[in-house]
Formats: structure tokens, C-alpha cells, sequence
């Protein structure tokens, strides 16, 4: 895989580079409330702006309908890329139309422009190989070299991750080299003892990658929405909790196999529970209380681990030497269930361990509830292609720029 840094050797002043980013930032309206993937791609752009590249970036927001949609428009991410840059950032409307290549064409050297919403053309997100084909080449026509740098995006086999490279010059930009160096510290040659933290919704979305760690991790904690399965796959009562009940004999097989493989499976002993799903909007009291991880009465859901689970999982961390956490442990947006996931993360900062947080949720919660990013070994920008890379699947965006 060639590196920026080979590119950057080989001078870029004058090229048109044309860097796939994720800039997919959560937006509340027109406000973004998190900028950490913009603030991930810094890096790359600016030293490719400084070496004298025109530099267009493009990325995708959500999941507009292969049309365009003005609530799903990069421009918010235009004006923050600029603000964080200290530059004036031009905006294109479209993505390979009028705008894009006048304002592509309008770039001196030095300078950046940022493309429309790249979902906002079918061709992007297209199964069928010739449309998607035929998009990568009016992108193509945009630029002379490509760097991937949108490692969120690179298990997707979309036009601008998979097709375009194969058409041009290409290179891995900064953020994607650094991920791929952190992941192959989680599959090779791992550092032990390994914990892994998984929490989030539902266990159906975490089943692969649990299937490959019960080779490679020493202890497995469980949290989140999707433990609720695994406790009930264990017989408990867990009120309306939430259960994918398609997926109990699954879990009770991953139990089985943990036991065999001497991987120590950790699931909470006390979970904190609600009548109903917080309001997350205003934030008003939810009447939460604790009981037994066993004992959920039937008219509550458990929305959180308990203290007595915090302190569990704290000591399972303590003596890592690597730590990968990806999923929250609790619902953390709302303040009576964020004390589950401010343990984890706290006690990841408390270890001496090498340690990543997984992208997605997690590295939201880290920047919302309050956590100093740069204490933590790594914070990925890319929850699901991480998950796929430690299942050991072959992510399209990063073979593209293999060869």
C-alpha cells in the first residue's frame, strides 16, 4: 500500500488530488455536533494543501435516497473543514456536475475544495458494477491522483472507495495508515492479557466479530442492549428489556465455546432499568432504579449496567495489556444511564494498556460525556469497518489501494 508519504516525495504541486474522506458528521439541523471525523482527515489535507496540491475532498453524509436531499449536504462540513483549516474551503453543489467541475477547475495551488454529498448520485451506493463504474469515471474526470483517507467508509464497495482508486494514481492517506497500524496490533502479535468491551444494541451485530475474538481475546465483557440477550440465553428474567430472541442459541453457543477456549465471558450482575426508553431530547427524569442482573421486573427495561457491574468491569481492565472497546455499555446520551459507560472508558484510561476505543458510539460518548481524546491509545473513526477487519473480512476500500 503506498503511503502519503511516497506520494508527498514524488511532489504533488500543481496535481488535482482527490481525497475520499468521511466526513458523515451527526448533524442536529444544520449544526454539527461532533467534528471529530473532520478533525481525523486535518492531517492529510493539510499536507497536501501545503505541498501545493489542489486538494478535493469528498466524502458521504447518511443515506440519502441516490438523489439530492438539502438535509443530508456537506456543507456544514465545508465550513467547519475550512474553519479547523484556517483557510477559506470552496464548495461544490453537486458532485460531478456544473459546480464540481468549475469549481475543481477554479482551485490554485495551495487550496481546497469540497464536493456535494457523494450518495447524493446513484451511482455511489450502486450494486450494479457498470453504474457504479460509470460514476467513478465522471469523478475521474475531477482529479489525477487519489488518496483514501475515509477509513469509515473502506468496507464498502462504493464507487468513490472501490472503483475510483482502480482508475487513478493512489495512496493511503494518514488516518487510514494509522488505522490499519492500530488493527493489526489487535490481530497480530496482540499484547496480553487481551480484554475486549462490547456493548451497543443488538448482539446479531456483533456475532462475527465475537466468533473470531473467542480465538484471540482473554476476557470478553458484554454491555449494552445486547446483553440482554446473553442474559436471557442464561435463563434470567429480563423484563422488557431488549432481546433478539432468534439469536439465544447462537449466544448460548458462543457461551459453550468461551468455556472450552478458556476465554472468560463477563456479563453484568446488576443492570439499572426504567419503565420506558428515555426522552433523550429533553433529558427529564426517567425514575430509574438497580436491581439484579436476574431480577428484571417485568413492567422495566434495563437501559444501563449497574454499579456493581462497573466495578467488574473496571477490574477486568486493570491488568490489561490491550484493550479494544467498540459499543457503549448503557444508553449514555441520556445522564441516568451514562455512568455504565463513563466506568469503561474511565478505567481504559486507568490502564496501563495499549488501548482503542472502536469507532461509531463509542468515540461519540468519549467526546460527549467529556473524556480527553488524546489519553486514549486510539479512538477509530470507523466502528463497522473495524468490526470487519478484526473478522478477519477482506474491506474493499482497503483493497483498492493494496495493488
Amino acid at each position: 500500500m503506498k503511503t502519503i508519504d511516497e506520494l508527498l516525495a514524488e511532489g504533488v504541486a500543481g496535481k488535482r488530488i482527490f481525497v475520499r474522506a468521511d466526513l458523515n458528521v451527526p448533524l442536529d439541523g444544520t449544526t454539527i455536533t461532533d467534528d471529530g471525523r473532520i478533525r481525523a482527515v486535518l492531517p492529510t489535507v493539510k499536507a497536501l494543501a501545503e505541498a501545493g496540491a489542489r486538494v478535493v475532498v469528498a466524502s458521504h453524509l447518511g443515506r440519502p435516497k441516490g438523489a439530492p436531499d438539502p438535509a443530508f449536504s456537506l456543507g456544514p462540513a465545508a465550513a467547519r473543514l475550512g474553519e479547523l483549516l484556517g483557510v477559506e474551503v470552496a464548495f461544490a453543489t453537486d458532485t460531478v456536475g456544473e459546480s464540481a467541475r468549475s469549481t475543481v477547475a477554479g482551485l490554485a495551488d495551495g487550496s481546497v475544495a469540497v464536493i456535494e454529498n457523494l450518495r447524493f448520485n446513484a451511482g455511489e451506493t450502486s450494486k450494479d458494477d457498470a453504474e457504479r463504474g460509470a460514476f467513478a469515471d465522471q469523478l475521474t474526470a475531477l482529479a489525477d491522483v487519489y488518496v483514501g483517507d475515509g477509513f469509515g467508509a473502506v468496507h464498502r464497495k462504493h464507487a468513490s472507495v472501490f472503483d475510483l482508486p482502480a482508475r487513478l494514481p493512489h495512496a493511503a492517506g494518514f488516518l487510514i495508515a494509522t488505522e490499519v497500524a492500530v488493527l493489526k496490533k489487535l490481530t497480530e502479535d496482540v499484547k496480553r492479557p487481551y480484554v475486549v468491551a462490547l456493548g451497543g444494541a443488538k448482539v446479531s451485530d456483533k456475532l462475527a466479530v465475537i466468533d473470531q475474538l473467542l480465538g484471540k481475546a482473554d476476557r470478553i465483557l458484554i454491555g449494552g442492549g445486547m446483553a440482554y440477550t446473553f442474559l436471557k440465553a442464561k435463563g434470567y428474567e429480563i423484563g422488557k428489556s431488549l432481546l433478539q430472541e432468534d439469536q439465544i442459541p447462537a449466544v448460548q453457543e458462543y457461551v459453550e465455546r468461551a468455556q472450552k477456549n478458556g476465554v472468560e465471558l463477563v456479563l453484568p450482575v446488576d443492570v439499572v432499568v426504567a419503565p420506558e426508553f428515555p426522552d433523550l431530547k429533553t433529558k427529564a427524569a426517567s425514575n430509574p432504579a438497580t436491581v439484579a442482573a436476574d431480577a428484571v421486573p417485568a413492567d422495566q427495561m434495563g437501559l444501563d449496567i449497574g454499579p456493581e457491574s462497573r466495578k467488574l468491569y473496571a477490574s477486568k481492565i486493570t491488568d490489561a495489556a490491550t484493550v479494544f472497546w467498540n459499543g457503549p455499555m448503557g444508553v449514555f446520551e441520556h445522564p441516568d444511564f451514562a455512568e455504565g459507560t463513563k466506568a469503561v472508558a474511565q478505567a481504559l484510561l486507568d490502564s496501563p494498556a495499549f488501548t482503542v476505543v472502536g469507532g461509531g458510539d463509542s468515540a461519540a460518548a468519549v467526546r460527549i460525556l467529556g473524556f480527553d481524546e488524546n489519553a486514549f491509545g486510539h479512538i477509530s473513526t470507523g466502528g463497522g469497518a473495524s468490526l470487519e477487519y478484526l473478522e478477519g473480512k477482506t474491506l474493499p476500500g482497503l483493497a483498492a489501494l493494496e495493488d
